[in-house]
């Protein structure tokens, strides 16, 4: 078995299938603004910032605090719409938490939500009290800024080196790469397994239950071929 103590997970897209309603919900946002709309990929390439940087990426020339603010209302308000019912998660993301849980790691997010966000996922799930750490865009700096993780770390008591940051995006693992810890890619979120290369991850997956299997050492491999392939 690997030697990890702390397992931290992003939330949108790693652990939660919500990407479409992100992207959907700037649209309807931007559209109430009575701003162009980003394309569907610019979007994406955005999520898991802090909504305020999120928002200055895709509209640069947006210089009043007042209009960010109220954008970052509006993209709320249409959120909370599409996601009545929360998200579902990804195939096997459940099963392999709770077996996570049995086999003693520390469980935790970092995410680019806000606090109220977060809580409402977590609740519409009955998870209020599931992970044991957890940090909002909201309550500290942005992604790529490592300090989430510090504060993660510095709650758990666990060395950078013996945590684990899985992610789908390159701020998630720009983010665990400037704190010292390794890091994991998932294939099937927010953006490209040839822009998250870039990052050095020490595992690529395309389904969640492949953690597990690396976790415990039946897959050795370190890339989505060999994993999925039995390399």
């Amino acid at each position: 078995m690997r030697d990890y103590q702390l397992l931290i997970f992003d939330w949108d897209g790693t652990l939660a299938d919500s990407i479409s309603r992100i992207v959907e919900s700037m649209h309807r946002a931007t559209d109430a603004f009575m701003l162009p709309r980003c394309t569907d990929d610019q979007v994406r390439g955005i999520i898991g910032l802090a909504l305020p940087e999120a928002i200055r990426t895709l509209y640069p020339h947006m210089q009043s605090d007042a209009d960010v603010m109220r954008l970052r209302e509006l993209y709320g308000m249409h959120y909370r719409e599409l996601d009545a019912e929360p998200s579902p998660l990804f195939k096997g993301v459940a099963e392999s938490l709770a077996a996570f849980r049995e086999l003693g790691y520390q469980l935790a997010v970092a995410t680019g939500k806000a606090r109220p966000g977060l809580q409402r996922a977590l609740a519409g799930r009955g998870w209020e009290d599931y992970f044991d750490f957890s940090r909002c865009a909201d309550e500290t700096a942005s992604k790529p800024d490592p300090l989430m993780l510090h504060e993660i770390l510095d709650q758990s008591g666990v060395r950078a080196d013996r945590a684990l940051m899985v992610g789908d995006s390159t701020f998630d693992l720009l983010m665990a790469q400037r704190a010292g810890m390794d890091s994991v890619a998932v294939s099937y979120g927010a953006q490209s397994l040839e822009m998250l290369r870039a990052c050095n991850p020490v595992l690529e997956i395309d389904c969640f239950t492949e953690l597990a299997a690396w976790l415990d050492g039946r897959v050795s491999k370190c890339s989505v071929e060999e994993v999925v392939h039995g390399g």
